[in-house]
């Protein structure tokens, strides 16, 4: 077959978007019809629910018994947030920045919060910033996996044992797909409409002793908007983290959430999450490895998302256009996958370098990531042969 060729076989599911995410195989929404709509989430059946859905996060995860997990309003923004406002200010903080997210945590921090003590560490993306550089006696926030970059923190050993300050870590496209450093991470934050591919709008707290301690003995200099106060005359509100959420959750997600988690311990529990989306991306390295036209925007292995794998179009035809016609370009080639329902909304993130950005998640099955391959090398020749036609 040509690369021109119009593949023979479909992936059976084309959601490759990284945000809302695949649902898990076989999801149907049967699966939702014991969802507790119509009730109180403050009801004994409701509270019981997301009790419930925090004790299977910590299972599935493998959360420290010590560590307060709490579901909060606004996704994992909304989860980030909180910490942000509730914690800095304490002492110095480190911002490490490599891709759009880690940058909107930086504007945060030196335009809203004005921290005059934040130090900016950052890098281009498809780097990370120089780990070593970071100062343990700050506070440090950072994401865990660069969503928009495809590039990750490796591990957790650069992060210091004896850190004074916290760790503030934005894990949502990393938590159930990559092997989070519990002892050295203080506040972990993700929504399940990531890995998990739950539905949207909900986020996930994770404080350490540490992280407890900061917010009763620490108060902002700033006002607290009701929907960021974690504490009541000075203790942790302890409600938040044992199913009393602080606004009204949509207990259809929730029931959403718990079918994604009864679905990861069936499957074999985190392990095999880690597994699926390591398989997935083994796929995309392979054709990579016998693609002239395109690499990975990762620059080292090690740092290489398992599961936002970005791509960039290193074909000379490509690179010599113009920085907008190279994102017209990649569009171009999404727009193809789209419009064939062989891949939806894989084109670059709009602040990121023109290209590709795969999902490549646990819910992801690798048959279909198999499947679109071929597809990738046919939209790609569609696309150069529309550039000669314009030219």
């Amino acid at each position: 077959m040509t690369a021109t060729e119009r593949p023979d076989v479909r992936p059976a599911n084309p959601h490759f978007s990284s945000g809302p995410c695949a649902k898990r195989p076989g999801w149907t929404v049967k699966n939702l019809e014991n969802a507790l709509v119509g009730r109180s989430h403050r009801s004994k059946p409701g509270k019981a629910r997301l009790v419930e859905a925090i004790e299977k996060t910590r299972s599935v995860l493998g959360v420290p018994a010590d560590y307060r997990i709490g579901i909060v309003p606004a996704s994992d923004t909304g989860a980030v947030e909180m910490a942000l406002w509730s914690m800095l200010g304490a002492r110095g903080v480190d911002m490490l920045a490599w891709e759009s997210f880690g940058e909107g945590w930086v504007t945060d921090v030196v335009k809203q919060l004005k921290l005059k003590d934040a130090r900016i560490l950052k890098a281009p993306y498809g780097e990370l910033p120089n780990l070593a550089d970071v100062n343990f006696d700050n506070d440090v926030v950072f994401t865990w996996n660069g969503t928009t970059s495809g590039v990750r923190v490796p591990n957790g050993n650069w992060i210091a044992d004896d850190r004074k300050g916290l760790t503030i870590c934005d894990a949502t496209s990393a938590a159930f797909a990559q092997d989070l450093a519990w002892p050295k991470l203080d506040v972990v934050t993700f929504s399940w409409q990531k890995v998990l591919g739950g539905e949207a709008a909900h986020g996930v707290l994770i404080l350490s002793p540490r992280a407890v301690e900061r917010l009763e003995s620490y108060t902002p200099a700033w006002p607290m908007p009701k929907i960021f106060r974690m504490t009541k005359g000075g203790k942790l509100n302890e409600g938040i983290f044992k199913g009393e959420t602080i606004n009204t959750p949509s207990m259809i997600c929730v029931e959403d959430y718990l079918d994604a988690l009864n679905w990861a311990d069936s499957i074999g529990g985190l392990k095999s999450l880690i597994g699926r989306a390591d398989a997935n991306t083994a796929v995309i390295a392979e054709w990579v490895g016998r693609t002239p036209w395109a690499d990975f925007l990762a620059k080292e292995l090690d740092t290489r998302s398992n599961t936002s794998v970005c791509l960039k179009i290193v074909d000379e035809r490509v690179t010599a256009l113009s920085e907008e016609d190279q994102v017209a370009f990649a569009k171009k080639i999404a727009d193809l996958l789209d419009k064939e329902g062989v891949a939806n909304d894989i084109a670059g993130y709009r602040d990121a370098p023109a290209g590709l950005r795969i999902w490549a998640g646990a819910t992801v099955e690798t048959t279909d990531m198999r499947a679109l391959m071929p597809w990738l090398d046919w939209a790609f020749a569609e696309a150069i042969a529309s550039l000669k036609a314009a030219a």
